[in-house]
Parts: structure tokens; sequence; C-alpha cells
């Protein structure tokens, strides 16, 4: 940890967190390493006992009132529980602490929640991985990721500069947009992947000539484990993500729909040159947005 990213931390010492799966599991964990008090709250007794035992938080309980002395308060609950909030949850939120999200779709949750709680800052850290649940957690994911926030003219200003200090104290890369902005470049490069890489595997496991399927299964190697990775996690954030975000999602899709079809022109009119210049344009693309980050989930 860098001195400037001990004393951004500095100012969160009591730190809630809603939630204890990947994001939120991953938090309570490097949150504790950075000094801050975590008190953890889960729905399920069980899931509590886990998360003490892998001490994802300094503190795990069911009951929303442990939330009364955080400073800061991370919501790191699926899209539908953030759209639809439970009233208890809003309630026992201290009207003074900073509340943040970290919901992959912004637009939505920033009109409920600016209702919901005054201090409360939309963001979104873009890390992660294909597990869930209270097993999740890892250290250091955050670390190098960019975390962007979409204020509005609503947003207290000092709230704003808290989550910030959070997300660069944690290593992230910090970034502000527009919701809307946010909401449909978050679609091009982390929902449409979801729904086209399941599109991937539903074509291989329904191809029809079981003796080719299971060749298929048995000589799958890299490039089918990266483009098939997203696409094989956890259903239900994909439909979360599609039903939150479904307009940029749709327009996402169009706009895949129409450069497969460009490439499937080129193969059926064997075309070779025109394909291998698109596949040359792609290959110049991709640097420009991963970079060395490309080594890095995402």
């Amino acid at each position: 940890m860098t001195a400037a990213e001990g004393t951004a931390m500095a100012a969160q010492q009591r730190v809630g967190v809603v939630g204890l799966g990947l994001i939120g599991g991953s938090l309570g964990l490097d949150l504790q390493a950075r000094g801050c008090w975590v008190q953890g709250l889960v729905h399920r007794s069980e899931t509590a006992e886990r998360a003490i035992e892998r001490e994802l938080a300094s503190a795990v309980s069911t009951d929303p009132a442990c939330l009364a002395s955080c400073d800061l308060v991370i919501l790191a609950l699926p899209i539908p529980l953030l759209l639809k909030p439970d009233p208890v949850l809003v309630d026992a939120l201290p009207k003074e602490a900073v509340v943040t999200d970290v919901a992959s779709v912004k637009a939505p949750v920033l009109a409920v929640w600016r209702r919901c709680h005054p201090r409360f800052v939309a963001s979104h850290p873009m890390a992660g991985t294909e597990q869930s649940g209270v097993e999740a957690g890892r250290r250091d994911l955050f670390r190098g990721r960019p975390w962007i926030a979409t204020p509005d003219e609503s947003t207290d200003s000092d709230a704003l500069a808290s989550v910030e200090a959070l997300a660069c104290g944690l290593g992230s890369l910090w970034k502000t947009a527009a919701a809307s902005q946010h909401d449909q470049a978050v679609a091009l490069i982390s929902h449409l992947p979801v729904l086209v890489s399941a599109a991937l595997l539903r074509a291989v496991g329904d191809e029809r000539d079981p003796g080719v399927r299971q060749l298929a299964m048995d000589l799958a190697s890299s490039g089918f484990e990266d483009t098939s990775r997203v696409g094989g996690g956890n259903p239900a954030l994909g439909v979360a993500m599609a039903s939150g975000n479904t307009d940029a999602v749709l327009r996402g899709l169009a706009a895949y729909r129409w450069s497969l079809e460009q490439l499937e022109e080129a193969v059926l009119n064997q075309n070779w040159q025109q394909l291998r210049q698109e596949l040359e344009r792609t290959q110049a693309l991709r640097p420009s947005f991963l970079g060395d980050r490309s080594v890095r989930p995402t």
C-alpha cells in the first residue's frame, strides 16, 4: 500500500458492507487490510458464519441495525435488490453516513437511491471474476482496475470525495461520467460480452453430432476458455444486467449482429482479403481497450 492510499483510507475507519459475495467479500478483505473496521450485513445466519470463518469482515450480522455506527456503507447487493430496496435497510442507514453501491447499471439505481439517502453516490468498480457467493471474495481484486462514479446535480460533493478516497485507497483508477454514458459503455464492454459468450457456449453445446460435441469438449483449450468465461458465470447476474440496462444492451446486440454479418458475408463470398482486413482492424483495436490490463481479470 502506498502512502497516498493509506492517507485516502484514513477518514473511513468504520465501513459497512451490505452483501459479502465476490465484490462485498473482496471489499471486506481489502478494507480490513488497510486498517478499517468492517461491519458486514448478510441475509442468512449460515452466510454470516462462513463470512466470519473467512474473515471477510470484522463483524457480521443479519440485522440492519448493525450499520448504525458506520461512516461509509457500501451496498454490494444484486441489481434487483437495489432497484427495490428493503425499507428496513433504508431506514437503518445512518443519515450522516456516505452510501455507495457497486452495481454495473447506474441510471436506474441512481434514480431510486437519490430518493432513499441524502449522501448516496452511484459507483461501480470494474472488477470481478466468474465466481459468486461468500466463497468468492479475494484480496486485491480492485487494484489497477477502473472505479467509476456517476454523480448528478443532487450528489453531495463531500460524499463523492469520500467514495473517491475509498476507490483510490484500494488502488483503483478513479473516473466519473454521466450515468447514461456509463450504462451504454458498460453494455458494450461488460454486458454484451456475457451474452455473446453465452451464445458461443450454446452453439457448441447444441452441436447435434454427439461425437463432434464430445471431441470439442476434449479439445477445448485456452482460446475457448477465454471467450466462454463470462458466459459461464452467474446466470442471475446476467439477467440482472440485461433487465436493468435493456435499451443499451439491445443497442449493443444490434451493433454486434451487424459486425458478425460483415464477417459472415466475407466467409460466404470467400473474400479472404476482406476478412483479413477486418481481423487486422480488430487486432489493432484490442490494445486500445485493454493495454497492459489485458492480463487482469475483467
